[in-house]
């Protein structure tokens, strides 16, 4: 059996620790590359897991290389503006192949953007260019596209007014959603990271369904009608993209409120709809739907302090 080194950055957020999880329960090494200022706890819960932590220097392309002899894929899970996108995933892929490392996933845990016209994403459209640098490197490279994660629907994502027992949306309310929860994301992750001969694209997708199916969901579980509330159309959401962004730009934040509102309309708009989906190539996963997630969190709702 094949032993298999993974060198992870961004291990020390929720999508990179889940992913370092599940490496080590196929019986990976894992190797975190983590920055000096990393939170103490999450270092804790990663060595709990078995994951050797190294403190790197992310500007070295040499430093990065140095901890990456003798892996054989490194996963991104790095989250941030273009400099990380596209600055310090540089330097982490010309690590990887100073090193001759023969695998990178890049931190594109997302819908399909390569389906998205340019500007129509602030965040996405750093990652496209990011493909752009890669397509000139010497390394093979897989892309996991998940849609939104699924985990979202419970607050961050807008999209479910509990309160007001409403289910928001632009366009139309039969549009099909593609939502995978973090941890599907991570263990296919993991997964692919594991297979040399994994594609260039992988698309997955723990869930589709429409705002309409979405609010049968909501009315099934709490045995209360959850109604549609339709903002307008595709049109307005842009525009009220055009002026939020205007208004507030906050261009040094990862998430502006303009920003979730671009994210929104791409999923609605159908463009970033995949053509497959590519759960057959690891058989196994526990796919976990919108209505798993939101069953769980009824029934524990976040206490109100």
């Amino acid at each position: 059996m094949t032993q298999h080194k993974i060198i992870l950055a961004g291990a020390t957020g929720s999508l990179g620790r889940l992913a370092a999880k599940h490496l080590r329960a196929q019986g990976a090494d894992v190797i975190a590359l983590v920055r000096n200022s990393s939170r103490s706890q999450a270092i804790k819960e990663l060595k709990e897991l078995g994951v050797t932590v190294t403190v790197v220097n992310f500007s070295s392309v040499d430093d990065i290389a140095r901890a990456c002899v003798g892996a054989t894929c490194v996963i991104s899970a790095l989250a941030g503006l273009r400099e990380t996108i596209i600055g310090t995933q540089s330097n982490l892929v010309d690590g990887a192949i100073k090193a001759n490392v023969p695998r990178f996933i890049p931190s594109d845990f997302s819908i399909d953007f390569t389906k998205l016209a340019p500007g129509t994403n602030r965040n996405l459209d750093a990652r496209r260019e990011f493909h752009g640098i890669l397509a000139q490197k010497p390394i093979k490279v897989t892309s996991v596209f998940n849609g939104a994660f699924t985990d979202m629907l419970t607050g961050q994502m807008p999209m479910i007014l509990f309160k007001l027992r409403r289910i928001l949306y632009w366009g139309d309310a039969d549009q099909r959603l593609q939502f995978t929860t973090i941890d599907n994301t991570a263990h296919f992750t993991a997964l692919a990271a594991l297979d040399a001969a994994s594609p260039r694209h992988l698309h997955i997708a723990g869930d589709q369904l429409t705002t309409r199916d979405l609010a049968s969901v909501m009315t099934s579980l709490t045995g209360k009608s959850h109604k549609l509330l339709r903002a307008g159309s595709l049109g307005l959401l842009a525009a009220m993209i055009k002026i939020a962004r205007t208004l507030s730009p906050q261009e040094d934040v990862l998430y502006p409120p303009w920003q979730g509102m671009q994210y929104f309309h791409n999923m609605l708009s159908g463009v970033t709809t995949p053509d497959r989906l590519d759960h057959e190539r690891y058989p196994g996963i526990e796919w976990r739907t919108a209505r798993d997630v939101l069953e769980e969190f009824l029934a524990h709702p976040p206490s109100v302090s």
